[in-house]
């Protein structure tokens, strides 16, 4: 930290290191807004934005009129919103890596081809990727791409940036649809995030779109141990019920 530091990155920084330093394990309460201030020489705002960030990366979890609180280990990743994995990992305080297995064409599988509104054995692009949280294995991501859509995908360098990251610039999304479910792992999970074949995993299959139409198909599947999906939903309750 240096003098230049905004006041609430030196909350956040503190927080940070009290929780890797295993100082605050899961579900310790941190310090109060009140108590920051104090402790920091800062506005409640400050503090309050400090907290709120880190409730917003799934750091903390606040309890209205109790507190704030350290959230599981896990990597949790918003159900409501389509975020980059890279940025889930970084916002923890982690460091992403990524290991590029496999960037082909191949021939669209039946269900790949309905999703992309392609045919059956038409050319489609596939990237099979790991992404790695502080060196462990935490999602599998396999991936179809619609080439009609992303002419240079198999021109990218997917060790230096996510797919995610990519096709948000050259395609933005307008549109996705997801399922969460629960899964027992096939040989070929358990090799790439180096877990048994009793761990439960998670798999999301995603479809997005921008204005000219589907752009991708996946499925992420990531160990249960290790991931979780939630989020925050604001509800109006002025409206009718």
């Amino acid at each position: 930290m240096t003098s230049s530091t905004p006041k609430f990155a030196a909350i956040k920084e503190f927080i940070f290191s009290q929780i890797e330093s295993g100082n605050w394990p899961e579900h310790s309460r941190v310090p109060s807004e009140n108590e920051l201030c104090e402790q920091f020489a800062v506005s409640r705002m400050t503090a309050r934005r400090a907290l709120q960030e880190l409730t917003e990366q799934g750091v903390l979890y606040r309890t209205q009129g109790v507190g704030s609180f350290v959230a599981s280990a896990k990597s949790q990743s918003a159900l409501l919103e389509i975020r980059n994995i890279a940025d889930e990992i970084q916002a923890r305080g982690h460091f992403h890596s990524a290991e590029l297995v496999q960037l082909t064409e191949l021939p669209c599988p039946t269900v790949v081809a309905g999703a992309l509104g392609l045919q059956r054995n038409e050319p489609v692009f596939f990237s099979l990727i790991v992404h790695y949280d502080n060196q462990q294995p935490l999602q599998l991501e396999a991936r179809f791409v619609n080439p009609k859509q992303i002419p240079a995908y198999l021109q990218q360098d997917f060790v230096l940036q996510t797919p995610h990251e990519y096709l948000s610039a050259v395609a933005p999304l307008t549109e996705a649809d997801h399922v969460v479910e629960a899964i027992l792992p096939d040989e070929f999970t358990c090799k790439y995030l180096k877990i048994n074949k009793t761990e439960p995993c998670l798999r999301l299959t995603r479809r997005t779109f921008s204005r000219e139409g589907a752009v991708s198909f996946a499925y992420l599947t990531s160990a249960g141990s290790r991931y979780r999906l939630g989020g925050h939903l604001n509800i109006n309750t002025s409206a009718k019920k």
